[in-house]
């Protein structure tokens, strides 16, 4: 029998990828900058502390670029870097996937 491993690399991509959100947030981002509220409305059921632990995350791992903008009020918008970009081609894949086999059951009307 052969074993198989996995690549570190891509067992760290899936760890990062994998989470909850992560790529809905990359998703939205891909249209262009945003602000925290935008990506609230756009992703109504994530919690506040959960989006703003997943932007500090994507922050560090150079996936997104946060820019302040010294207003009053003080303006925020989080953009994609180059990295954060370059996941667009492995995000419409998983699109066109999820559009062949995801089944959206309908809610029975009460």
């Amino acid at each position: 029998m052969i074993k198989f491993s996995l690549c570190p690399r891509y067992e760290l991509a899936f760890e990062l990828l994998g989470k909850k959100w992560t790529g809905l947030i990359i998703r939205c981002l891909l249209d262009g900058p945003k602000r925290f509220s935008d990506l609230t409305d756009i992703i109504p059921h994530i919690s506040a502390k959960v989006l703003a632990d997943r932007m500090k995350e994507l922050e560090h791992q150079g996936i997104i670029i946060r820019s302040v903008y010294p207003e009053i009020p003080v303006k925020i918008e989080y953009s994609l870097t180059e990295k954060g970009r370059d996941l667009e081609k492995a995000l419409e894949q998983v699109q066109q996937w999820a559009e062949k086999w995801i089944i959206i059951k309908q809610k029975k009307s009460e």
